[in-house]
């Protein structure tokens, strides 16, 4: 579902990079003590490393998020520490990386490939959505951003929960197919799919090398 076709964007778009955290990218972390196949993950680091070196060069608003949750836990609902639990992985038990999931560990933080620098907003997120009681539509508004690029991991959680309420913000959006990654290839292909639907409910699907191409050829601002 991602093609190599121009893609026509705006000055008022963003770049969205989704939960590339050691969490879940490093055998080490909270995706691989869940029994998560981490290389699969990885594959989405190539093309959201594209994405961020076109956006950069081009002085684009780039916005990270991290999933991960207080010290104390309070924001972590039970259901969700039930479910970690039963998946062999204990929100905030101690791992190679430190707490799983925990803010302030390292397992928390963004890899060295995709680190974030000073000037780059760092969304911190309980939920799984990147909206969900954030400060992001602030940071955007502010911006003036009416349009989206997200990648990251995973598809069909965190991603597409984000994409679906941006849509519903009324944001045009972009989903770079080959910058996401799943460890279940089937549900990364279907939530790909989905976007499209309607007549593109969701937006749209490219791959990172024609959006990188559309960054790289934005048109100047006029002074």
């Amino acid at each position: 579902m991602s093609d190599l076709q121009p893609a026509q964007l705006g000055r008022a778009t963003a770049l969205l990079i989704i939960d590339m955290q050691r969490d879940f990218l490093d055998p080490r972390g909270y995706a691989a003590r869940a029994g998560l196949d981490t290389s699969l993950l990885r594959a989405a680091i190539p093309g959201a490393r594209r994405l961020l070196h076109a956006a950069r060069r081009q002085g684009m608003l780039v916005i990270h998020t991290r999933e991960g949750h207080r010290t104390d836990l309070s924001d972590c609902p039970p259901a969700k520490l039930e479910r970690a639990a039963r998946a062999g992985a204990p929100i905030g038990t101690p791992g190679p990386l430190g707490r799983l999931l925990v803010r302030g560990e390292r397992g928390h933080d963004i890899i060295d490939e995709l680190a974030p620098l000073s000037d780059e907003p760092v969304v911190d997120k309980s939920g799984y959505s990147a909206f969900h009681q954030t400060n992001l539509q602030r940071i955007l508004a502010a911006q003036g951003i009416g349009e989206l690029i997200l990648c990251g991991v995973t598809t069909e959680v965190c991603v597409h929960s984000t994409l679906r309420a941006a849509t519903d913000f009324g944001y045009r959006c972009r989903l770079a197919g080959d910058a996401c990654a799943s460890a279940y290839p089937a549900l990364h292909q279907a939530a790909l799919e989905m976007v499209a639907v309607e007549g593109g409910i969701f937006g749209c699907v490219r791959d990172s090398t024609a959006l990188a191409y559309a960054i790289d050829t934005l048109p100047q601002e006029t002074p």
